[in-house]
Order: structure tokens, then sequence, then C-alpha cells
């Protein structure tokens, strides 16, 4: 009877989902069904001119390697350095439109939270503690919550770190898979370079666990193997349409200082708002794991913690990846703390691990084998349907959000765009791509690997109305302004004799030129003797 009562359990847990799959649907469901909804992950303009290169790619089945989508720079030399994914990106929008693309952001989202989850649990944490760090880890890392390609470089950054762990505790030649990931991360993001970062600070870090051990101890062995990883990864990263040009082009681009100047992503965090806060949770908490890691002569795992601890608070862009290293540490130090309260016999600490005792030991938490069941693969269907059906509903609708994109003035006056020059945000060039490439080409746009210093500041000029604006507007030839209203620069054409208001809603301006008389022509002409050079700087 015993026998069978086990039986039948054990039949009827291998049909419940794991804790990493109700993580998974449960970062599912806040996305598109509990929280902001689809129009969230849309909130950056640059989704746009991703999508139309995954067009262009596969239109003309070629790498693109001159410029298709703007004016003031067109056909000069560009890398499109994140192919992959914007074919990737174009491929979903092709079957699903908007829905398809925030689809893939989503479950990469999903899974990534999902991984790391499982990593915790792999290390040794204690599920409540697990649960409660991956929920602040997530909170810190919604600002990169967007249907981007560095979405790829969060999973595979993940990805990355588990394998390292896993083989850093059981060592087996499946280590050098990472240079196919490698291989791969390269076409996918530019942040593949943080695999070979990655496998250099395991090197240098058993290099000085190594050197820690007394001479007749120690066994170079492991450092070799590592040696090897750094040289196989970061050749692999050479498996690209540009070959090492890529590299070139990454490392011209992150030592421009009008780019680290200007460029959000590069700024340090501002420690405002409810996910950057969970990040400095993050941050102190990690920090404060180093000295139980030196007691253990982890220097690997401190390496780790400092690095990219730097690295997040130069660049906010970096926070998703710190959120990745500390995370995992975290919930193990706090696990251990945890068990020491319960072991003192605090009653209702007892109670709680006794609780996730039962959880760790069984099913839920560390069932053996895929960690992926059924649950995963419905909820992605059940969330594809209701956003598929729901799109007659403005919460459910798979849309640039409103409120930050010219949805109104273009609906109205976009057409009338084609063929025109347009002085607008870069974000707004963005979506112009998206919605009327290639009718309309534009001046400035998420690319600021691309446009450079020289246009980054005639843009930057124009739109704070500097006194130079007008020299900018006439060497360019601009027709047509949209503009945001809070620009300085609005004010100043809605003042203006020579451009007329069409449209104003409170949110965006739209202003059309008006034609020139043949004195102001020539004047501009005489003012601008080089403009015939100038319009298409390189």
């Amino acid at each position: 009877m015993n026998d069978t009562h086990t039986r039948q359990a054990a039949e009827t847990s291998s049909w419940l989902p794991s804790l990493t799959e109700m993580v998974f649907a449960a970062v599912l469901v806040w996305l598109f069904l509990a929280g902001a909804g689809a129009v969230a992950l849309l909130g950056d303009g640059d989704t746009g001119w991703h999508i139309r290169t995954g067009e262009n790619i596969l239109q003309h089945h070629a790498f693109p390697r001159q410029d298709p989508f703007s004016f003031s720079k067109a056909g000069a030399p560009w890398f499109a350095w994140e192919w992959l994914a914007d074919v990737l990106w174009a491929a979903a929008h092709h079957y699903a439109g908007l829905v398809g693309v925030v689809l893939v952001a989503g479950i990469l989202i999903a899974a990534s939270s999902a991984l790391l989850f499982r990593f915790m649990i792999w290390e040794g944490s204690n599920i409540l503690i697990a649960v409660l760090c991956m929920l602040v880890a997530s909170s810190a890392s919604t600002i990169h919550w967007l249907a981007r390609p560095h979405l790829f470089t969060y999973f595979l950054f993940t990805v990355s770190i588990f394998w390292l762990e896993r083989d850093r505790r059981n060592p087996t030649p499946w280590l050098f898979g990472l240079a196919a990931v490698s291989a791969l991360w390269t076409n996918l993001h530019g942040g593949f370079v943080a695999l070979t970062a990655l496998a250099g600070i395991y090197l240098a870090g058993n290099i000085a666990e190594t050197l820690w051990k007394p001479r007749a101890e120690r066994d170079w062995s492991q450092a070799k193997r590592y040696g090897a990883l750094v040289a196989a990864v970061a050749g692999a990263t050479l498996v690209n349409p540009y070959g090492y040009l890529l590299h070139q082009h990454i490392l011209q681009y992150l030592r421009t200082d009008f780019i680290l100047t200007h460029v959000g992503e590069f700024q340090p965090p501002t420690f405002r708002g409810e996910g950057q806060r969970h990040f400095e949770i993050l941050l102190f908490a990690g920090l404060a794991m180093i000295p139980a890691l030196l007691k253990r002569k982890d220097v690997t795992r401190v390496l780790l913690l400092l690095f990219w601890a730097h690295a997040a608070i130069t660049s906010a862009r970096h926070v998703l990846l710190y959120v990745v290293v500390a995370a995992p540490l975290v919930a193990r130090e706090l696990s251990v703390l945890w068990e020491a309260a319960a072991r003192q016999g605090n009653a209702w600490v007892k109670t709680l691990q006794e609780v996730a005792d039962d959880y760790g030991a069984g099913h839920y938490g560390s069932r053996r084998g895929l960690p992926i069941g059924w649950l995963a693969p419905a909820m992605v269907v059940v969330v594809t349907v209701v956003l598929l059906k729901g799109q007659s509903h403005e919460r459910m609708r798979a849309e640039f959000p409103k409120g930050r994109f010219p949805v109104a003035a273009l609906a109205k006056y976009g057409p009338d765009l084609a063929g025109r020059k347009v002085f607008t945000s870069d974000q707004w060039g963005d979506y112009l791509i998206y919605r009327y490439y290639p009718q309309v080409k534009v001046f400035m746009d998420g690319r600021s690997d691309f446009y450079g210093a020289q246009l980054g500041e005639e843009y930057l000029q124009a739109m704070n109305a500097h006194y130079q604006w007008e020299e900018i507007f006439d060497r360019h030839d601009f027709d047509v302004a949209l503009v945001p209203v809070d620009w300085p620069l609005a004010t100043t054409l809605k003042t203006h004799p020579a451009w007329k208001l069409k449209y104003d809603d409170g949110s965006a301006l739209l202003l059309e030129r008006l034609p020139r008389t043949a004195g102001e022509t020539a004047a501009v002409s005489d003012r601008l003797p080089g403009a015939a050079v100038r319009n298409n700087p390189s």
C-alpha cells in the first residue's frame, strides 16, 4: 500500500511544474497580463530600425555595409553589428507584427529570470531567499527590459556564468562549448565582449587562488584550461560578417568622448526609481559578501563582483550584468545566515526553513532533469493568443507608446513627409524609420556609433536652439521640423518668421519651412560656400 501511494505520488509529481517553470510563467504573466503590458517593451525607438535592418537583410540576402536610413550620411560605411538579432526581430514582425517582437523579448526576459533562479537553487540557496533575491534582481533589471538586442546579452551572460560555475565544481570538456556561445553572441549583440571578460576573470582568479596555496599543492592545469578558453572565446568573436573590423569599430566607439558623455546608457545610474534602488541594495549586498568569499579563498567571485560593480556604477548599461553576478552570491550567503538562525532555535525562522527544505528537497525546487516541462510552452501559447486577440483593446495593444512618440502627429501628416528632410529627435527618427522607411530618410536616429561626434554635436546644438542653429538647418536643408514641445528649439521655431506651425498636440510640434525667396536662397549660398561638401559628412 505504501509502495502504491509512493508510486502514485511520484507519477503525480512528475506532472507538476518546477519552481523554475513557475518563475518563467510568472514573469510572462507580469510582463503582458498584469504589468504595464506589451507597450512597455516598446519604450525605445531603436526597435524600429532593428526591425527594418532585419527586413533589409532578408530581402537582399546580404549584410548591410552602407547606411540605408539617413540623408545626413547616406551611403556611408555602416556596421550592422547586431544583424542576427535584427533578422530575428524582422522574422517575428513578419509573422505577428509588433506582437511577435514583444513576445520574443518577453520570452528572453522570462527565460533569463528563470535561469537566474535556477542558478541560485543550484548554488544551494534557500528556496524562499532565492525567490526574494530573484524578485529584487528582476526589479533592478527592469530599466533594460526593452525589445532590443541587449536582451540576448542578458540571457547569454546568465548562461555563460552558470556554465563557468558548473565547470568550476565539476570540470569537463564541455567548458569549450562557450566558444560556440561566443560566436553566436557576437552576431546578436555588441555585448559579446562580456564573455571574453568573464573568461579572463576566471583565468586571473584561478591564478590567484593557485598562488594562495602552498607551493607543493599548486596545480596549474585549471589555469591552462582557462587560458585556452580565453583564446577560444576571443577567437570565436572573429566569426562575423565584418571580421576584425567589427572589433576596431567597437573599440573606437567606446573610446569616443562624445558617446560616453551624451549617450544615456553610458552614464552612471542615478539611483532614482524603484528599480535602481533595488540595484543599490544588490550593489551593497554583493560588496558585503567579499570578506566571506576571501575567507573561503574564492578570489574568482571577488574579482567578478568588483569588476562588474565598477562597470555598473560607471555605466548604467552594465547594471543588468552585475545583477546576474551578484544575486546568486547574495542568495547563497543569506541562506547560510538563515540556516544558522534556524539552528539557534528561532521558532518562526525554523518553521519557514522547514517549508523551504520541503520545497528544496522535493519536485518543485530541484527536480533532476529538464527544468522546463509543460507549463512554460503552455504559458507562451496562452500569452500569444491573448495578445493576438487583444489588439483591439488599448491596454493589450503592442504599439510604440503614444506618450513617447509622435503617434498622433504622424497619423495625420506622416505620409506628407516622404522625400522631405525632417529634423527630429533621434528616438523619433527611429520611429520614422519603422513607420515610413524607405519613403522617409532621417537626419539622426539611435545609431550613435554610426553618426559620430560631429553630427551629434550639431544635433544637440540645434535641439537646444544654439545661436548657430539656423546655419545647421541651412547646411542640411531641413524643410520640416518634428520636435517635442519641451525643446528650446520648439519655442524658437514657433516664433520664427520662416517657419509655419502645422500641428501642435501639446506633446509634439510639426513645423514647415516657408518657401525661400530668391534673395534668401542666394544669402544662404553665400553664407555656406562649402555646404555641398558638408551636407554629407563621413
